[in-house]
């Protein structure tokens, strides 16, 4: 009860009260140097507001768990010089090491709610149809083989099969294409996709914690629960140096008789410089990754970054903008020109919902901005087909290859191998008939970042080697991938297969960096030793579950922090070995008696100076180009 007292007590205010403490301790120790005539020290001011905190936190952890950090050290050298009247010395240690304690808690990860945002895409109630009625009911109610009614713009409740209707589902909850699926009787659907278009009736096949949406959800708590975080380097030697300081420190007293002597001991063997070699190195990484459109959620984000050897790519929205155009029309009646099939074609989807649709609209309008758009007339969506209107006088058709089987239009040879051909690069293809006869096609691709190759090259000489994980087929991941010269390739991922490469990968000891932007990438970005999320394309989920958010959307930065890491960690190398040598100078010297407390901390301060100067170098740091 007590410790948990003293717990509540040491969280109260969070960083706001640290740096008002901080604020008020440096005040008093400078009115403390300057010896003014005060009826108590000042620096008992910073002892009390900054010294009593590291001493409590060294209790609980002593008594809860035997855990033996670096403020068991600092304690001991702040009741020492107490015991001997040296309160400067005291009040000094304690404040730079509160100053590197709020350093490094200013890099501790943000609360994430990505969990609880998947949580809220679970569907809450489900259309139940009974013998003469449909009835809402509660999700959790379904039943294995129940039969339900989905309709327009709803959430699929539970996996199943459909048994009738048409329509088309937007899957990118589960595989991340932004693309929806034409769906028709025999098809399967998953819990948690959105049904955009036509109602259907499905049966429940997988109900309840079998469903797809809330297997997504055990991935994320999963993986997260499942990553390691990076201790201090400081409280991980934490107990070799409590030991050889106090052994130190008592022969010392024994040999020389000199209690002062021990006392400088204590207080030069305060890890504060070692302390702040990382937090002040990460911060300053962090502010240059900041200027380059990062936003970097995890305070040791970088610290893992600088140890992968596999950037993991989805495609959708990350090497490509997950955006369809139109990239050919190819005309096959004799008689009609390309600007004119490509003229019905945008009119007869002028009020199509469907995102191919409004792509072809939207790339016309682009192409021919001066023109005028053809007007449809008795329109009509045929959901899971495609659409027909009536324009300028004719009867078009525009849809997949059963909307022209059932308005008897037969595919000719050459429309089957343009229509290969496009699917081969990874395009989708809207066929056209006027009038009855096959007037030709519409092919639609997802385009590249225009900087994609460049970065995949660059992310290569960085030291790390690009993959592929999409959930798109294989023939559009393939053909990415030859586009992009990357060689490792894996199509058809859903959630699990994503974090079943990377759990592959872990265990062969390469360590990943997974991109992604999807809901379906949320566990992956978990799983990954570092997750990066399309900030601006991305879904809030993703974002939620990477480590490292990326607000511009320009993946050209990407190879710089890589590099960006690995630069840091040198100088976090430099900040160790600087600061342990000074604390191995000023120990010999304080065992000698050359200095005494007062000067012991002011050398050991200025030695945290020194690092903090060191770490923001990399502030501004930039690879200079060959």
């Amino acid at each position: 009860m007590v410790m948990e007292k003293l717990e509540k007590l040491l969280s109260w205010g969070g960083i706001k009260r640290d740096i008002i403490f901080l604020v008020i301790s440096g005040a008093a120790l400078l009115v403390s140097l300057l010896h003014l005539s005060l009826p108590f020290d000042p620096a008992w001011v910073a002892i009390l507001l900054c010294g009593v905190p590291i001493v409590l936190e060294a209790i609980i952890g002593l008594v809860t768990v035997f855990d033996i950090k670096a403020d068991v050290l600092v304690s001991i050298a702040l009741i020492a010089s107490i015991i001997i009247q040296e309160d400067f010395a005291a009040g000094e240690v304690a404040f730079i090491m509160q100053l590197g304690a709020l350093l490094e808690e200013l890099t501790v990860a943000r609360a994430r709610a990505g969990i609880e945002r998947l949580v809220r895409l679970t569907p809450r109630t489900a259309r139940l149809l009974l013998e003469n009625a449909e009835k809402v009911v509660p999700a959790e109610e379904v039943q294995l083989g129940d039969t339900l009614r989905v309709l327009p713009g709803e959430t699929v409740p539970v996996d199943g099969v459909i048994l009738s209707g048409r329509t088309s589902v937007n899957q990118s909850v589960m595989t991340g294409e932004s693309l929806p699926v034409d769906k028709g009787p025999g098809d399967e659907v998953s819990s948690g996709t959105v049904n955009q278009f036509g109602s259907f009736d499905m049966k429940a096949t997988r109900v309840g914690e079998d469903s797809s949406i809330q297997r997504m959800i055990r991935l994320v708590q999963s993986a997260d629960a499942g990553k390691a975080k990076i201790v201090g380097i400081a409280d991980r030697w934490a107990t070799w140096i409590v030991a050889i300081a106090l052994t130190a420190a008592a022969l010392t007293w024994a040999i020389s008789g000199e209690i002062l002597r021990a006392v400088t001991i204590l207080v030069v063997f305060c890890p504060c410089a070692l302390v702040l070699a990382t937090p002040t190195a990460i911060m300053a990484a962090i502010g240059n990754a900041t200027r380059r459109g990062f936003l970097v959620r995890e305070g040791d984000a970088l610290e893992r970054l600088a140890t992968v050897t596999r950037v993991a790519f989805d495609k959708t929205g990350t090497l490509t903008y997950g955006t369809p155009r139109v990239t050919e029309v190819q005309v096959l009646q004799e008689g009609l020109s390309k600007e004119q099939l490509y003229a019905w074609a945008a009119g007869v989807e002028s009020h199509s919902e469907h995102p191919l649709g409004k792509a072809v609209v939207r790339c016309w309008k682009e192409e021919t901005p001066n023109a005028v758009l053809p007007t449809a007339e008795d329109f009509r969506m045929l959901p899971g087909r495609g659409v027909q209107a009536r324009v300028a006088g004719h009867q078009v058709l525009a849809g997949n290859p059963e909307l022209l089987s059932e308005a008897q239009v037969p595919l000719s040879q050459a429309a089957q191998e343009a229509s290969q051909a496009a699917l081969g690069e990874g395009g989708t293809v809207i066929f056209l008939a006027v009038d009855g006869k096959l007037a030709g096609l519409v092919s639609l691709s997802d385009t590249l970042r225009e900087n994609a190759g460049e970065t995949i090259t660059q992310v290569r000489g960085a030291g790390a080697e690009p993959v592929l994980l999409t959930g798109d087929r294989e023939s559009a991941a393939e053909h990415i991938a030859k586009m992009l010269g990357i060689t490792e390739v894996h199509a058809q991922c859903l959630p699990e297969n994503k974090l079943q490469w990377i759990d592959q990968s872990q265990q062969r000891k390469e360590p990943v960096c997974m991109i992604g932007d999807g809901v379906n990438d949320a566990p992956a970005l978990k799983k990954a030793e570092v997750g990066i999320a399309m900030g601006g394309v991305g879904s809030d989920i993703a974002v939620d579950a990477a480590d490292i958010a990326l607000v511009s959307d320009d993946i050209r930065e990407l190879p710089h922090l890589l590099r960006l890491s690995r630069r840091m960690m040198t100088t976090i190398r430099i900040n160790l070995t600087f600061s342990m040598a000074l604390n191995f100078v000023a120990i010999i010297l304080a065992i000698t008696g050359v200095l005494n407390p007062v000067v012991g901390a002011l050398v050991h301060n200025a030695g945290s100076v020194l690092v903090i100067i060191n770490s923001v170098f990399l502030l501004n740091w930039h690879r200079k180009k060959d």
